[in-house]
């Protein structure tokens, strides 16, 4: 789970705007990751999601490539190579820079279309987010990628069939869902459909992982929005929002018994700090740049294998501690490969 932009600032303006504890708070296990990239110290989201993605730094503007521009595999896709569920959840457009590190492989984070290519033909079982337009209404070809997945098997919905609560998935097919055309709207306009998601995207890779298990992105995106317009009051919405899904993949959890819950940022932005005459429920957030920012970023860990999270290491641990709870760290990467579909729209 990836609170993008959020750091302690944002976390604790949310504790002390809240009325009730966050289930941020519940966690534990608490480290601290470094964010820069292999360009600069100052990351973007698309390296940083990159480093989780793949376990590699890369330059800033990269998805899913090494700092020589070779694609690497991500953790999501080897999970499917392995017959794992996977999924990706978030509040900006599916094609947007961290969900699309984890299933693309394109030089630049704005080649939406070339990112949604490799989206359609990746093989993901769930797809929530906005962003549809780049599948269907595309500049660069008349490809519809909409009907190519359903003719995959894919059963495709969007927000004119209603919000996500009215359509119900079918578990013996992989589901995408568009909340947006583009850019969903901000938490204080309505958009509401994350903590929905995050349950829904559980129980659905759940029932899909069948023996073998799941991987599930999910992405409070617009936190990092808030921050880079410097607007405090709905960072901390944003903030509370993705809490909020925070809580629902907990519940899941702690049925389950034997899921991992990894919460942390790409990157603070916004450098936000807690003014004088901050209070309980009053509190008065300043920023010091409108972008990102290189301070250390908080990981939280819940449930088998959370150990592993204590502690200052590089953000590409992430990724290698996620391959060691499932066993795959005496395998080389290597041993699995990016199919020929991805490097070849790479390479074109």
């Amino acid at each position: 789970m990836i609170g993008d932009g959020m750091g302690l600032s944002q976390l604790s303006a949310a504790i002390y705007s809240s009325p009730t504890p966050l289930a941020l708070e519940e966690f534990k296990v608490i480290g601290f990751q470094k964010s820069y990239s292999s360009s600069d110290l100052i990351t973007d989201s698309a390296a940083g999601a990159t480093a989780f993605a793949c376990g590699v730094k890369t330059y800033n503007g990269a998805i899913g490539l090494t700092q020589d521009t070779l694609p690497c595999l991500s953790i999501l896709e080897e999970a499917e190579q392995r017959g794992l569920a996977t999924g990706l959840v978030v509040t900006s457009s599916i094609v947007h820079a961290t969900p699309a590190s984890f299933a693309a492989h394109q030089k630049m984070r704005i080649f939406y279309e070339r990112i949604a290519e490799d989206m359609a033909a990746s093989g993901v079982d769930l797809l929530i987010g906005g962003g549809k337009r780049y599948f269907d209404r595309r500049n660069e070809d008349d490809r519809d990628l909409l009907a190519e997945m359903q003719a995959r098997g894919y059963l495709v919905r969007d927000y004119f069939n209603g919000d996500l609560d009215q359509v119900k998935p079918d578990p013996n097919l992989n589901f995408v869902f568009f909340t947006a055309d583009n850019q969903p709207l901000p938490v204080n306009q309505g958009r509401s459909y994350l903590a929905y998601a995050s349950r829904l995207g559980t129980e659905f890779l759940d029932l899909r992982g069948k023996d073998k298990g799941f991987f599930l992105v999910i992405e409070g995106s617009q936190i990092d929005w808030a921050n880079h317009a410097n607007e405090g009051k709905l960072a901390i919405q944003e903030t509370l929002d993705f809490d909020r899904s925070v809580g629902e993949v907990l519940a899941f959890a702690r049925r389950r018994g034997n899921t991992l819950v990894i919460v942390t940022a790409d990157h603070e932005s916004g450098g936000m700090a807690l003014e004088q005459g901050s209070k309980q429920g009053r509190v008065k957030p300043e920023f010091t740049t409108n972008g990102h920012t290189g301070s250390l970023v908080p990981v939280y860990a819940y449930g088998p294998g959370a150990d592993a999270f204590a502690g200052i290491y590089e953000n590409t641990a992430i990724y290698s501690k996620m391959r060691h709870f499932f066993g795959w760290d005496t395998d080389q990467n290597s041993a699995l490969q990016l199919n020929k579909t991805t490097t070849q729209t790479l390479n074109n």
